[in-house]
């Protein structure tokens, strides 16, 4: 079977069931990516999440090490680190680490937003005196010098970190996002698998505005898709009640850890919240392989993107690995897309 052109990556939030706690979900992010490393996934990638109760990827840097080390070819990365949560500095030593132990095979993908709740991000903060946000740029750019060769006389280096060049990508769900990305000639990946909204005019903006770099001389987008896949579709859409469920939990002010699945997700929500979840969730595939494959390819054909990142948030870490496991073999399915890359 000749490969797909569009290359298939995987989003991992670590995350923790009710019942369970952060080292086991640990343990099973793992497992995911030595399961995925076999399964032709290109890269795999956790988030930074704080104060979240149903998220165990908090010290991003330190649980791809973890997986990194657990794996052998797949690259591991961040989707992603929240800079405004981060000196570039100290982000420039991690992930220079990260790139010496294990030579290409790290990414690093770079988010705007603080990944948590506003009394979280204050307890975060670099800086109590400007909003780190508006700084996003210009950090972004002190990012790329530290990993850029020292010129002579530089007196602040990331040790380790300088020469390495380790590849950045720049994550988000605006229109900010895909033209900062453009203007700095970086890979862009979008988040369409929770806040859809602005994707196809971020898609094209990105596009229309690319500017060659040394790191990328054609624009690359890569567009998160939720994919829960199970033998039916009765099952698949069971499976995805987990990720309603705690979507539903958020709007209403009350995140906790991942929830079983539910047979009647009706039931627990109102029109408003249903309607608001749907539109936030548009961008799901679930069913059985032959559905998922179709609507994989229905998306694919649409958008046109060079990298497609799944994810699912699914209650049961064996149905959560059969899952990716049928996404797989749905991916490497699918009709080429013309034009696609692979970084």
């Amino acid at each position: 079977m000749t490969a797909p052109t569009t290359a298939y990556s995987l989003l991992d939030l670590s995350p923790i069931p009710e019942g369970s706690d952060a080292a086991q979900s640990m343990r099973n992010s793992l497992d995911l990516a030595q399961h995925a490393e076999r399964w032709g996934y290109r890269r795999f990638w956790l988030a930074e999440h704080h104060n979240m109760p149903g998220i165990a990827s908090a010290a991003t840097a330190v649980l791809i090490g973890y997986v990194a080390n657990g794996t052998s070819t797949i690259r591991v990365g961040s989707g992603g680190i929240m800079l405004p949560n981060h000196s570039p500095l100290v982000v420039a030593e991690q992930f220079g680490t990260l790139a010496s132990l294990f030579p290409g095979r790290i990414d690093l993908g770079l988010g705007r937003a603080p990944g948590t709740d506003q009394l979280t991000a204050r307890a975060l903060r670099r800086s109590a005196t400007h909003d780190t946000a508006d700084t996003f740029p210009q950090d972004v750019e002190e990012l790329q010098a530290y990993f850029d060769e020292p010129r002579p006389g530089q007196r602040l280096r990331a040790v380790p970190g300088a020469g390495l060049k380790v590849p950045l990508w720049l994550l988000g769900s605006s229109l900010f996002s895909a033209q900062l990305a453009a203007s700095m000639g970086l890979p862009f990946a979008f988040a369409s698998h929770f806040a859809p909204g602005f994707m196809r005019q971020a898609v094209d903006l990105y596009r229309q505005t690319f500017r060659p770099s040394e790191a990328l001389s054609r624009p690359y987008v890569m567009l998160g898709l939720n994919v829960f896949a199970a033998d039916t579709d009765a099952e698949a859409s069971r499976l995805f009640s987990s990720l309603q469920q705690q979507f539903l939990a958020l709007v209403r002010g009350t995140p906790g850890r991942i929830r079983p699945p539910v047979d009647d997700i009706e039931s627990m929500w109102n029109e408003t919240e249903a309607a608001h979840i749907r539109r936030s969730l548009s961008c799901s595939v679930v069913g059985n392989l032959d559905t998922v494959r179709e609507g994989m390819q229905r998306f694919v054909d649409d958008l046109r993107p060079d990298e497609l990142m799944l994810t699912a948030q699914i209650y049961d870490h064996q149905a959560r690995l059969h899952s990716f496991e049928l996404a797989a073999q749905a991916a490497q399915q699918l009709r080429p897309v013309s034009g696609a890359q692979t970084l």
